[in-house]
């Protein structure tokens, strides 16, 4: 699965609603995390968005002109955080429905 990561200006938030709204991307999985959550700056969100490669060129069109991709190095350390967080919540999901 194809996946690109973004760092956004929250002063973009109405840019990126709009982006992530498109007819292709919509239908990608995507996430959003404040950047300072994770260490990073203030004032910004991270947007992942995962799927079909047509749909990530797509997804990365329309993010371009609205913020960056972080270094490779720093955007595979957080793609993996958030993957790590998703596999935790399914984890604790498995409590609720065992015994």
């Amino acid at each position: 699965m194809a996946w690109t990561l973004y760092s956004v200006p929250s002063a973009q938030r109405e840019g990126l609603d709009a982006a992530l709204r498109d007819d292709l991307v919509a239908r990608q999985s995507h996430k959003l995390r404040e950047a300072s959550a994770v260490g990073g700056p203030s004032g910004t969100l991270y947007v992942l968005v995962e799927g079909a490669p047509a749909a990530v060129a797509r997804a990365e069109e329309l993010l371009t002109p609205l913020g960056s991709k972080p270094p490779a190095a720093e955007a595979e350390a957080l793609y993996r955080r958030f993957k790590d967080e998703e596999e935790s919540a399914s984890a604790g999901m498995g409590l609720f429905f065992t015994e």
